[in-house]
C-alpha cells in the first residue's frame, strides 16, 4: 500500500514538474529578461485587474467624491478620465517591473512602435493627442450641446480616442477627437445653458407692426420654457416682397437640445393668436401687368372679285 502511494506521489510530482517546466520555459528574451508562459499570464491577469481598478476609481471619483462638491458634470468627467489614465500608466510601470522586465529593454520595441506610428497609426495617435488636448483645454465637456459637421447632439462621454454624441433621434455617433481640433465646432452651451433662438414671423402689409409685436410678446410670456430674464424681444427685420417680417427672439435653458420642439410650440400658438386677432398671414404674391398693343394693319392692294 505504501509503495502504491509512493508511486502515485512520484507520478504527481512528475506531472507537476512537467507543467512547471512548460510554464517557466523561456519563449523569447526581451533584453536580459526571459519571457515565459507564466510571465505572459501574469501580465494579462495584472492588466485586467489594473483596468478594472482604474475604471472603478474613476467611477468612485466622479460619481461620489466630486459630485459632493457640486462640480459640473463635464469637469468631473475630465478629471475622472485623466485620473484613470494616470493610474493605468503608473500601474503599467509597476507591473512591468514586478514581472522582472527591464524597461530599458523596451527601447527597441518603442522604436519599432514609432515606425508603426509613422506609417499605420497616425490617425490613432492624432486622436489620442487630440483627446488629451480636449480633456485639458475643455473646448467641449460632457453634457454640452455641440454641432460638428452635420452632426448635432449632446456630448455623453469623452475618451482618449473618440467622443460620443447623442442626437435628438437617440442615435449615438462616435466622433474621432481629431475632428474637434481640426474642424469648426459649434458649442451651444460652452459658457452656460442659456441659448437664444430667433423665430421668423411674416404678416401682411395691412397689419399694424405694434399690434403684431404685442401679440408675439404675449405668446413668449405665456410659454413656460422661455426665460423672463433675459427677456424676449421682437425685431422688425425687413420689408419683404409679400410681407413685413419680424423675429421673435427668446431665451431658453430647457430646450437647448430640442429647438424644433420649442419653435413648433411657438408657431402653433402664434397661428392661433393671429386667427383670434384677425392678423393676416400672407402667401407669396406676384403682380402681373398685361400691356395691350394696338393692331397694326399693313397697307396693300386688295382685290375683290365677284361672281
Amino acid at each position: 500500500m505504501k509503495s502504491t502511494l509512493n508511486e502515485i506521489w512520484e507520478e504527481i510530482k512528475v506531472i507537476t514538474d512537467s507543467i512547471y517546466t512548460i510554464f517557466t520555459t523561456s519563449l523569447f528574451s526581451l533584453g536580459d529578461t526571459d519571457i515565459s508562459i507564466s510571465t505572459i499570464l501574469y501580465l494579462i491577469l495584472a492588466f485586467v485587474i489594473l483596468t478594472f481598478l482604474a475604471s472603478r476609481s474613476k467611477r468612485i471619483l466622479t460619481d461620489k467624491i466630486l459630485a459632493k462638491v457640486n462640480m459640473e458634470v463635464g469637469a468631473r468627467a475630465s478629471i475622472g478620465t485623466i485620473t484613470k489614465f494616470s493610474i493605468i500608466v503608473i500601474g503599467t510601470i509597476v507591473i512591468m517591473q514586478s514581472a522582472g522586465i527591464d524597461l530599458s529593454a523596451l527601447t527597441l520595441v518603442a522604436g519599432a512602435l514609432g515606425v508603426g506610428i509613422g506609417f499605420g497609426l497616425q490617425n490613432i495617435t492624432d486622436n489620442f493627442i487630440s483627446g488629451i488636448i480636449i480633456l485639458f483645454e475643455k473646448p467641449i465637456k460632457v453634457g454640452d450641446r455641440i454641432e460638428v459637421g452635420d452632426i448635432q447632439g449632446n456630448v455623453t462621454s469623452i475618451s482618449f480616442r473618440a467622443t460620443q454624441v447623442l442626437t435628438n433621434d437617440n442615435i449615438s455617433v462616435i466622433v474621432p477627437n481629431s475632428e474637434f481640433i481640426s474642424s469648426r465646432v459649434i458649442n451651444w452651451s460652452h459658457n452656460d445653458r442659456n441659448i437664444r433662438f430667433r423665430i421668423p414671423v411674416g404678416v401682411s402689409y395691412n397689419e399694424d407692426p405694434e399690434k403684431v409685436k404685442k401679440i408675439l410678446m404675449q405668446v413668449a410670456d405665456d410659454n413656460p420654457h422661455i426665460l423672463k430674464n433675459p427677456p424676449p424681444n421682437v425685431l422688425f427685420d425687413e420689408y419683404a416682397d409679400s410681407s413685413i417680417n419680424f423675429s421673435l427672439a427668446v431665451w431658453t435653458t430647457t430646450h437647448t437640445d430640442k429647438p424644433r420642439i420649442l419653435k413648433s410650440e411657438l408657431y402653433f400658438e402664434i397661428f392661433k393668436r393671429f386667427r383670434e386677432e384677425n392678423v393676416e398671414i400672407p402667401f407669396p404674391q406676384r403682380d402681373i401687368h398685361v400691356k395691350t398693343q394696338p393692331l397694326v394693319v399693313q397697307s396693300g392692294d386688295f382685290s375683290k372679285t365677284s361672281e
